[in-house]
């Protein structure tokens, strides 16, 4: 079964995920205008749960009850696999933009789909870049836009959480918003960075309440708070 499960993700799952990118990137330079409206919304959850659908992975989500739709929130979560964006793209209900690497500026229809939908590519080729790719992201969260961070910059290699960059918690106390904790389980598991196929596995999302760094003396004391709130909600099977 591993083996047909293995053929029928590179003969059937791939071709029509790629089939489905391109459509989605297409839709969504078309709709640039109304690139935060509900149509192309959901065209690009659609997108993002196909992944899951084509490739049978069973989707388990807690803890929408903590947050407001229509609010703005910068979320944070760990980093495991490319199935985390999918994930959070296919049933975070916010309407939300990504902070995004450079590099993936570049991959076909991601790129420019990307880039048309307003999510921000962060340049850290200097200090200076990365503050500016910042600003970007500050001035795309308003009327309820919200912004979605892996403070740890990539993905990780063991299964582990690893350092948490400041740029996440930068944003939200400049903007004076709440974080909001997200925790992911079975991506890794699924398929991690060294991977070339999908291996079957149940994958969660647990969303925490929301956190204001405002009650927090320091950054440092926010950051691992927020680290340690992930953590939590992290299972392992």
């Amino acid at each position: 079964m591993k083996y047909i499960y293995i053929l029928y993700q590179y003969v059937i799952a791939l071709p029509l995920l790629f089939l489905l990118t391109a459509f989605t990137a297409i839709m969504t330079v078309i709709c640039i205008p109304w690139k935060n409206g509900a149509f192309i919304h959901a065209i690009q959850i659609f997108w993002s749960r196909s992944f899951f659908y084509l490739t049978f992975l069973p989707v388990h989500v807690e803890g929408l009850e903590n947050i407001d739709p229509h609010q703005s929130y910068v979320f944070v979560s760990n980093h495991t696999s490319m199935f985390d964006v999918w994930l959070i793209y296919g049933w975070l209900p916010n309407v939300f933009k990504w902070l995004m690497k450079k590099e993936l500026e570049h991959v076909p229809f991601v790129g420019f789909g990307c880039k048309a939908a307003g999510h921000v590519f962060v340049d850290r080729s200097s200090p200076r870049a990365a503050v500016e790719s910042m600003r970007k992201v500050e001035k795309v969260l308003i009327n309820g836009v919200s912004t979605v961070i892996f403070p740890e910059g990539t993905r990780t290699l063991t299964g582990e959480m690893g350092r948490f960059k400041r740029g996440a918690f930068q944003v939200a106390l400049d903007l004076h918003l709440p974080v909001v904790p997200i925790s992911l389980s079975g991506c890794y598991e699924a398929m991690n960075r060294k991977a070339f196929f999908v291996t079957w596995h149940p994958v969660k999302m647990k969303i925490g309440k929301p956190i204001e760094l405002a009650d927090f003396d320091e950054p440092q004391a926010a950051m691992d708070y927020v680290r340690d709130r992930i953590a939590e909600g992290i299972t392992r099977d």
